[in-house]
């Protein structure tokens, strides 16, 4: 798989500079947002994210998982997988958070939308924690 790599190394500018922004938003309103951003086993990066959590670290690198190979809007620079403290990552429970509310509430306002809300046309597993930024 890919190296870790810095958090914010694989997004394009405006990306990164949109992400930062709307973190910071979700942070006034009293909710953490947090990247996804690297490869390996999900099984290894979930219990990465539950132990760091559980210490009570800020996460500033956690790890992307890429949902099936070649089949990625990560490979764009664009997308961002978004965890929060208390939900397991990657996983459709992400939807009951509050993050997830506050991410459907607000994000629009920063360029990014859901990319396989339930239903979604391409057929694609439904993914709460997946969220794209088109340029």
């Amino acid at each position: 798989g890919m190296n870790i790599v810095g958090r914010m190394q694989m997004l394009t500018p405006a990306t990164e500079s949109s992400w930062s922004a709307m973190q910071v938003a979700a942070h006034d309103d009293g909710r953490e947002l947090l990247m996804v951003s690297g490869f390996r086993s999900i099984e290894y990066q979930a219990g990465l994210i539950r132990n760091k959590i559980a210490s009570g670290q800020l996460i500033a690198d956690i790890l992307q998982v890429n949902v099936a190979p070649g089949f990625s809007q990560h490979h764009t620079g664009k997308a961002i997988d978004i965890a929060t403290p208390g939900f397991k990552p990657l996983l459709e429970e992400f939807e009951q958070s509050p993050a997830f509310e506050w991410l459907q509430q607000n994000a629009a306002n920063f360029g990014f939308s859901l990319s396989y809300p339930r239903g979604n046309p391409e057929g694609v597993s439904y993914e709460p924690w997946h969220w794209y930024r088109p340029e």
